[in-house]
């Protein structure tokens, strides 16, 4: 299910803010979306890390960024506030924007399969498509790879 080159889906769900929107409200500059299983744990919170070690230079870039899983907003500001993370993170409670972009998969667990959120990146130009995708990502270096594809995109 490859997307690059396509317009990003325009799915609702819940901003960092708190507040319903879509993702043409990052539209005018480029935005890496990355989606992520669960706040707090121990690969996800070295990825939000990662990505918020790097957050000045994705800024200085002009870049956007955004995490999303499903975790509420209360629980995005706790795992916010104790790792001092500088990404903002949207909550897909309904699971809705994860299905559209193909990040609600079937996994395997010792022998038990269960839905559950891939852990996967979108790189999307300024106006809206898709540049670049990563999925099954792997998080060592993972944010340092996205960065460098967002800066060839300008």
């Amino acid at each position: 299910m490859t997307m690059v080159g396509e317009q990003a889906p325009q799915v609702a769900f819940e901003g960092p803010d708190g507040t319903e929107t879509t993702l043409a409200a990052w539209r005018g500059k480029p935005l890496v979306l990355y989606f992520y299983p669960k706040d707090d744990t121990s690969g996800c919170t070295r990825e939000a890390q990662d990505f918020t070690a790097l957050a000045d230079d994705f800024a200085a870039a002009g870049v956007a960024l955004l995490g999303v899983s499903k975790d509420t907003a209360e629980k995005h500001k706790s795992f916010t506030e104790k790792y001092g993370l500088k990404v903002p993170l949207g909550t897909d409670a309904d699971g809705k924007l994860l299905e559209a972009f193909g990040a609600w998969v079937e996994k395997s667990m010792y022998g038990r399969k269960y839905m559950g959120i891939e852990r996967s990146t979108f790189l999307i130009d300024k106006d809206g498509k898709i540049a670049r995708e990563w999925r099954k990502v792997k998080v060592p270096g993972h944010a340092e790879d996205v960065l460098k594809a967002a800066r060839a995109l300008l």
